[in-house]
């Protein structure tokens, strides 16, 4: 029982040090480093959900079973009624087809939400102390918000130039590091 109360007090003790030093932290002003770094995983995040979103329009207009959009609007608007769907002429291969789509489709989100906490917590753009700082005085000063939303802007007009001689110069680039 000792022993259990003595952990207990130490996580209380830990909890209360970590909340300490987050209220610290969001007393002193944000600096343009913080920003830019929050910016940065804003833009990142920002560039994945342009790159898997290219990649879900690519599996619907490249998809061999479906053929194309007009079929896949066909199939989208039958889905779920099974009259329709016989209407339609929905084959199974199809059905399988729309069904892999739909699933990369619901997993979208998911997966947005994954990666950029994977940014916050697991990467060296930003720390998840800097991050919520940033989160909190966009919240609070409108000024902050303004100039965070301006830095945004400006790095993602940078990133869609690079993005964009990269695919002139025949250069790709992974879709996972955000670049």
């Amino acid at each position: 029982m000792k022993k259990v109360l003595l952990f207990g007090v130490f996580f209380a003790l830990f909890g209360m040090s970590a909340f300490a030093q987050e209220e610290e932290a969001a007393a002193e002003p944000v600096t343009d480093e913080e920003l830019t770094q929050y910016a940065t995983v804003e833009v990142m995040t920002s560039l994945y959900v342009e790159d898997k979103t290219e990649e879900l329009r690519n599996m619907i207009l490249n998809n061999e079973v479906i053929d194309g959009g007009a079929r896949y609007n066909e199939i989208k608007a039958a889905w779920g009624d099974d009259a329709k769907m016989a209407e339609a002429e929905v084959t199974e291969e199809e059905k399988a087809a729309y069904q892999v789509i739909l699933d990369f489709q619901n997993s979208l989100q998911q997966s947005v939400v994954d990666y950029k906490t994977k940014l916050i917590t697991d990467s060296d753009v930003i720390s998840v102390t800097v991050y919520n700082k940033v989160l909190a005085a966009t919240k609070e000063d409108p000024a902050v918000k303004e100039k965070l939303d301006s830095m945004v802007l400006e790095i993602k007009e940078q990133k869609d130039a690079e993005r964009a001689a990269a695919k002139e110069d025949g250069t790709t680039e992974a879709s996972e590091d955000g670049k």
